[in-house]
This record gives C-alpha cells, sequence and structure tokens, in this order.
C-alpha cells in the first residue's frame, strides 16, 4: 500500500481516500459542472466568428468535425476512469501508462491550460462588466479591468475553497440561465430569418454547410478544427471531481459523454442560427473587427436596445461559471500530484472543514492572477493572443489522455469487440487526431504573421503555447533534482491501488 502523509484518510481494500469529500456529485451535478466548464456563450461568442472567418459557411461542419475526436476522447476518459477513479485524470493514467515523465507533463498540460484561460476569462469578465455598467470610457483603462478581473478570480476562488456542493449549486443557476438564452436567442433567429428577416446578409439555412467536403483548403480546415476544439474544452471537468462523485467509477463518465453530446447540440444550433440571422460577409460574422464578440453584431438587431445588456450579462455569467470551473479540475489535479510526490507536500492538503484542496484551489488563484497581471502589463494583443495558444496545451493533454488508454488497456482490449473499440480504436483515432492537430498547428503558429503579435520572429501565439510546455519540462527537471521519489517509480506506478474513495 502506497503511505500518504496529509489529510486523514480511510482504507478498504486497495483504495484510499484522499480526504476529498464522499458522494457530493449526482449525474444532473456532474453534467452541470462539465457544461459550466465549457462555457458555451462565452466560448460561442469568442470563437464561432473566427470560425466564420477561417471556413466561411462550412463552420457548423467544422463544428460537427471537431465533436468526433471530442467523443473519442471521452470514451477514453470513461474507460480510464472506470479503471482508476483518481482525480489526477491524466497525470496518474499517464504516469500509470507511461511513466513518470509523460504523467507529469500531462498534469501541467492540464494545469497551464486552466492557468492561461483564468487570465483571458478575467480579462473578458472586467470588460463585459464595464460595458454592462454603461461605462466605456474605462474599457482601456487596465487598472479597471484588472481590477474587476482580479476580484472576480478571488469571488470564485472562494466559492470553490468552501466546498464541492456549494460551487455545484451555483454552477447549476448559471448554467441554467446562459443555455437558455442562447437556445431562445436562437430559435429567435431562425424564426426571424424564416419570416424574410434577419440582417443584410441574412441567408436561409443549407445542408451544405455541414458538408465536410467542401473546406477550400488543408490550412483553413485545421485552423478552424483547432479554435472549434477550444469550444469544446472543459467537459473534463467532471472527471478531476470524480472522487466527490456518487458512483466514482461510472457516473463521472457517463456525464463526460452527456456533456459532449449535449454541447455538440447547442453549440450548433447556435451557429446555424448566427450565420442564418447575420451572413458571413463582412456586415455580418464575417468582419474581423467584431469576430472577439459575435453576439455584440446580433443583439441589437436581433432583440433591439435591451438585447445588447441582455446578451452581454449572458457572456458574463458563462465567463464567470467557466472561471470556478476551471479551479476545481485544475486545483485537484495537482492535489493528486502532490499526493503522489509529484509537487511538493503542502499540495496534498485537503481542508478539514471543507474538504477541498486548499494550498491547490490558492495556489491556482495566485498564479493565475500573476499570470493574468503580468500580460496584462505587457500587452493587450499578447493577452488575446494567449487564447490561441491555449488549443494547443489542450490538445496536448488530451492526446497524451487517449493514448494513455490505448497503452493501459492493449492486452485486455482484444477480449471483446466492445473492448477493442472503446478502449483501443476509438481513442487511438482520437488521439492521433489531436496530436495531428497540434504539430500542424503548431507550425502554422511558427510563422510570424500568425496573432496579433511577434516575439523573437516568431508568432506569439507559438512562444505562448510551446513555451508553456517547454516551461513544463524545466520545471519537471527541477522537481526531479529536487525530489526525485517519484521519478524513480517510488510513489505511483503500473501496480499502485488507487488513491480514490472507499467502495460502499
Amino acid at each position: 500500500m502506497l503511505r500518504v502523509d496529509g489529510p486523514a484518510s480511510s482504507t478498504t481494500g486497495d483504495l484510499r481516500s484522499k480526504g476529498l469529500r464522499r458522494n457530493a456529485l449526482g449525474l444532473l451535478s456532474s453534467v452541470t459542472i462539465g457544461l459550466a466548464s465549457t462555457a458555451p456563450a462565452f466560448s460561442l461568442a469568442a470563437t464561432v466568428g473566427f470560425i466564420v472567418i477561417v471556413v466561411g459557411t462550412q463552420a457548423p461542419a467544422a463544428i460537427v468535425l471537431a465533436f468526433i475526436p471530442m467523443a473519442f476522447i471521452a470514451v477514453a476518459y470513461r474507460d480510464l476512469n472506470r479503471a482508476m477513479p483518481d482525480c489526477g485524470t491524466t497525470f496518474t493514467w499517464g504516469t500509470k501508462a507511461f511513466g513518470p515523465h509523460i504523467g507529469w507533463m500531462g498534469g501541467w498540460g492540464l494545469a497551464i491550460t486552466g492557468i492561461i484561460f483564468m487570465a483571458n476569462a478575467a480579462d473578458i469578465v472586467g470588460h463585459y462588466t464595464l460595458e454592462l455598467v454603461n461605462r466605456p470610457d474605462l474599457l482601456n483603462d487596465k487598472a479597471a479591468v484588472s481590477a474587476i478581473g482580479i476580484g472576480f478570480i478571488l469571488i470564485m476562488t472562494w466559492v470553490a475553497y468552501r466546498g464541492i456542493e456549494g460551487s455545484a449549486r451555483l454552477q447549476q443557476a448559471l448554467v441554467a440561465f446562459q443555455v437558455l438564452m442562447l437556445i431562445g436567442m436562437s430559435i429567435l433567429a431562425l424564426v426571424t430569418v424564416a419570416r424574410g428577416g434577419g440582417m443584410a446578409g441574412a441567408q436561409g439555412f443549407s445542408w451544405a454547410w455541414l458538408n465536410p467536403f467542401l473546406f477550400e483548403d488543408w490550412g483553413s480546415f485545421v485552423e478552424a478544427m483547432l479554435l472549434a476544439v477550444f469550444i469544446y474544452w472543459g467537459w473534463d471537468s467532471v472527471l478531476a471531481v470524480n472522487e466527490e462523485t456518487e458512483d466514482s467509477d461510472k457516473t463521472p463518465g457517463r456525464a463526460a459523454l452527456l456533456s459532449t453530446v449535449l454541447l455538440l447540440g447547442c453549440y450548433l444550433l447556435v451557429t446555424i442560427a448566427l450565420q442564418s440571422f447575420a451572413g458571413t460577409g463582412e456586415e455580418g460574422l464575417g468582419n474581423l473587427d467584431h469576430a472577439d464578440d459575435v453576439f455584440g453584431v446580433i443583439s441589437e438587431p436581433l432583440l433591439g436596445s435591451w438585447g445588447a445588456p441582455l446578451l452581454l450579462l449572458t457572456v458574463l455569467v458563462s465567463a464567470v461559471s467557466s472561471m470556478q470551473t476551471t479551479i476545481l479540475p485544475t486545483a485537484r489535479g495537482t492535489l493528486a500530484m502532490g499526493v503522489y510526490r509529484a509537487l511538493p507536500k503542502r499540495f496534498a492538503k485537503v481542508h478539514p472543514r471543507f474538504l477541498t484542496p486548499s494550498f491547490s484551489t490558492i495556489m491556482m488563484a495566485v498564479v493565475s492572477i500573476a499570470f493574468y497581471f503580468g500580460f496584462k502589463l505587457i500587452s493587450d494583443n499578447m493577452l488575446q493572443d494567449t487564447i490561441l495558444s491555449i488549443s494547443l496545451s489542450i490538445a496536448f493533454y488530451y492526446a497524451i489522455t487517449a493514448f494513455s488508454a490505448v497503452w493501459y488497456f492493449r492486452r485486455e482490449s482484444w477480449r471483446r469487440p466492445r473492448d477493442f473499440l472503446v478502449q483501443l480504436l476509438l481513442p487511438l483515432l482520437g488521439g492521433i487526431a489531436l496530436a495531428a492537430i497540434f504539430v500542424q498547428s503548431a507550425i502554422d503558429m511558427w510563422q510570424p504573421d500568425y496573432g496579433s503579435t511577434t516575439l523573437l520572429g516568431i508568432g506569439g501565439v507559438f512562444v505562448v503555447g510551446i513555451g508553456s510546455l517547454l516551461i513544463g519540462v524545466v520545471l519537471m527537471f527541477i522537481w526531479q533534482l529536487t525530489a526525485p521519489a517519484f521519478f524513480r517509480g517510488e510513489t505511483l506506478r503500473t501496480d499502485t491501488p488507487v488513491l480514490a474513495p472507499d467502495p460502499d
């Protein structure tokens, strides 16, 4: 049995609890967290315009195609969670499959993705709050925007620190509001177009929009897929809270699959509605000047003078919601890394009353604020470029998870056709797809004209995306020299008992 210092834990058989609250979440709460983590309204507002600019009317096809590897990855998550219900997810599974270095980098990929996203979400929250209270004069005031963004990081950190049940209840309200708003807006837009209304470029729905063979070139297809991967990212948060979920070996996996399917339906409906109502030309979604806020384009034409504040509130709620659900998996990932000594022991601390990863949650907030403040001082354009770089780290750790499933189940997956399909073939295809997107995107991002900034003659997106992963490599080897037990396989290896809640 692996010896663990830190929070008290009970033992039954060969499983031991990390000290988190057991059975705090059901299927509904888990699905809610999965949906909230993707920030549907915020992701669509910030991404659909760019997808349309890249591939035009084929944006819905890109949304559908990006779902396919996401679904395959979700299958890998489900079966890995069934075998090893550990809140370390990619870190734990990657280590058991490929060893400590791959596992550590998988954990780092998940953590740095959350940190970068928190910085971007904080900036969006700052801007949208000022617009909502009708203070456009402060939008260029870095101090005002940053203060609001940092304030919301602290509030959401406090909610996450106080307990998983309160976090889940808050998320149910926030997710319900934004999903109902998105569906209502989409139905109204489609009905308006059907009655002959809409903006200047309005067009009726065409099945050709879903044709995967009408993309004009490979480069634009890959870029659209990378953007679409970003809007699906986040559903894996339900796996990071698996140790706090009822039937921890089954419910999180089901919630992950349900979340991805629901997201596909929501994203497809909204994208088609936006494209129909506004069109894809310069006067509609194809205008680069407002590609980062497509709801602002359609708000007044669709909803009138009161529409803009309502959609601003929807995106603001979405961004705030996702900030909290980004803290949850990142803190639990670093908690697991602390338990298995891949990070300092203090990361393994669990609050004795709230039963949450106390130090890991606080550190998530501290590092996110430092990252946000640093990039905000450097350049707003640089901060905007970080949202594109996130997709690299997403593809990176999702691919590690998929290949971990393939390797971990490589012997038993041949026993039945069902096992071969869900434990080997689908994860393999999903991993290959995301690895290909990662490589091709990194090549494209190397170009100095990719994104809004250039550093050292290279695209700023590449520097942030690849640079953040390379920083992880450096930190990994520093920790290996400082505390090598994990890297010697003494604390976590293939035959190590999973540190998870005791079965009933």
